[in-house]
């Protein structure tokens, strides 16, 4: 059955106020001026329809973590994502035990299976460690902390039959570059983060393929000095090397205003990927929440946008959705439409390897959003079928 969206701006490279958008059998058929035939018409008067949001670093949302032990967290917390506008999804693993992200790669493996219309598609897990600096560590357990093992990280790979789709580490740790190598080699994306590393000790793994960085500005150095020369940190980095891509938090509170204006200067629209990076806190009330899966967390407060550690010193972790992120960098930044799409959709596809998502174009998986002026969602449709009541 061909459908039919009318009336509606569509997001692509410009505002396109004038073509219609076609679908059928869950992928796009055609987005033209011309009348087609079609079965089912959907008037999208006064809404903007862009491509489903694509968030590749998440833990959480709903009263959900990704790590809180079996596969219905992880569809409930992707669900909850998928409210707000995101339809595929990469739920992302804390530092914890070994046998723990085993347990999380499973889960994850499980719910790939499925893939039914009208759900969030999850596409893949993410490692956000074990294999961090302890001086960056932000909220990571330090108790399992440590350098690369190959034995373990292989491990997770091959329990993960393909479905480990990114790991984030430090690379001045001993064995990175060839947890790096190894990575590549079995295309998973390698994504440095939660790191203390300078220009010297980065750039061998770049040149080896890592060319993400986790969350820019947070977990990471700024110019440092060794004995009396300064060195690049993992920030100055990012920015000098043209092939790294960076994720940011645009909640509008990890990053202020300026920053993700220069950031967006410096780096550009295609640099750039959009991150929620959000705990189970995220699309919940404000007022006592945890940080971290039910075995292994402990207690925050949601306030002013944002979970805070009990005392209010210090960020516990972010509960933004991706419409939120929209909302921040289009009209607190001042940052296109087009470009914020873009940053949400396009560049985290191509950066993850998603050839079929990400864009309104023939072809395309017809995952779709409608939203009004202030980017409120209005309509979720996930591979041609609207998004299913819970």
């Amino acid at each position: 059955m061909q459908t039919k969206i009318i009336n509606a701006i569509l997001v692509t490279d410009v505002l396109d106020s004038k073509s219609n958008l076609y679908f059928e059998d869950g992928r796009i058929v055609a987005v033209t001026p011309e009348d087609l035939p079609c079965d089912q018409v959907i008037d999208a008067t006064g809404l903007y329809v862009c491509p489903g949001f694509i968030d590749i670093h998440t833990h959480g949302a709903g009263d959900h973590d990704f790590g809180d032990g079996t596969a219905d967290d992880i569809r409930k917390a992707a669900y909850a994502h998928a409210k707000h506008g995101t339809t595929t999804i990469y739920p992302t693993c804390t530092t914890t035990s070994t046998e723990g992200i085993l347990q999380f790669i499973l889960n994850v493996k499980d719910v790939m299976k499925e893939n039914t219309p009208g759900m969030p598609y999850v596409a893949g897990s993410h490692l956000e460690g074990p294999y961090f600096c302890q001086g960056m560590r932000g909220a990571q357990n330090p108790a399992y902390i440590k350098a690369p093992v190959p034995e373990e990280y292989r491990r997770f790979i091959e329990a993960g039959e393909g479905t480990v789709r990114r790991i984030s580490f430090a690379p001045e740790l001993e064995g990175s570059l060839e947890l790096c190598e190894y990575l590549v080699e079995n295309g998973v994306v390698a994504a440095f983060g939660h790191t203390e590393a300078i220009y010297e000790e980065l750039l061998p793994v770049i040149r080896k393929g890592c060319k993400l960085a986790t969350h820019l500005y947070s977990g990471m150095n700024l110019v440092t000095r060794r004995g009396p020369y300064r060195k690049l940190g993992a920030v100055e980095t990012a920015f000098l090397e043209d092939d790294v891509t960076v994720e940011i938090i645009a909640d509008g509170v990890h990053l202020p205003k300026e920053l993700l204006q220069l950031i967006y200067k410096l780096k550009g629209s295609d640099k750039i990927c959009l991150i929620t990076d959000s705990m189970r806190g995220a699309g919940m009330p404000e007022g006592p929440t945890l940080l971290g899966p039910k075995a292994d967390n402990f207690q925050c407060i949601i306030k002013d946008g944002v979970a805070m550690l009990p005392d209010m010193t210090a960020f516990a972790g972010s509960v933004a959705t991706a419409d939120r992120l929209i909302r921040v960098m289009h009209k607190e930044v001042g940052i296109p439409l087009t470009d914020c799409i873009k940053m949400m959709c396009q560049i985290p596809a191509k950066t993850m390897g998603l050839h079929d998502r990400g864009k309104l174009e023939a072809g395309f998986v017809a995952d779709l959003v409608f939203f009004d002026e202030d980017i409120n969602i209005q309509k979720v449709i996930l591979q041609g079928q609207e998004l299913q009541a819970q």
